[in-house]
């Protein structure tokens, strides 16, 4: 496991984390989300991909089952987590909820 990954988690910036691999579909449909989503927040939110087959001990660390799973950490402990697509402004809505916590 990567140690700049912790280290990044660590922050006191809300960090979203998509677990992804590069055959799932829906993991493709995410992208164009993501950048969205990013358009949006900006500085506001750091957003990391994690490929699932390059990183199989730090997906079987958080009990990754299936793609895409997305998770917002702060302060390294888990906000929010969910598997599959979810929306921009969904997703917005949650990094701004735990933004200020």
């Amino acid at each position: 496991m990567s140690e700049q990954f912790f280290d990044i988690i660590q922050s006191e910036q809300a960090t979203l984390v998509d677990f992804f691999a590069t055959w799932c579909g829906p993991c493709k449909m995410m992208q164009p989300i993501l950048q969205e989503l990013k358009a949006q927040l900006g500085e506001g939110v750091r957003i990391l991909k994690i490929d699932v087959d390059k990183n199989p001990a730090l997906a079987g660390h958080y009990q990754v089952q299936g793609v895409p799973t997305l998770i917002v950490f702060k302060k390294g402990e888990i906000q929010w987590r969910q598997s599959g697509v979810v929306t921009a402004p969904e997703l917005a809505r949650i990094i701004k909820t735990h933004k200020n916590q």
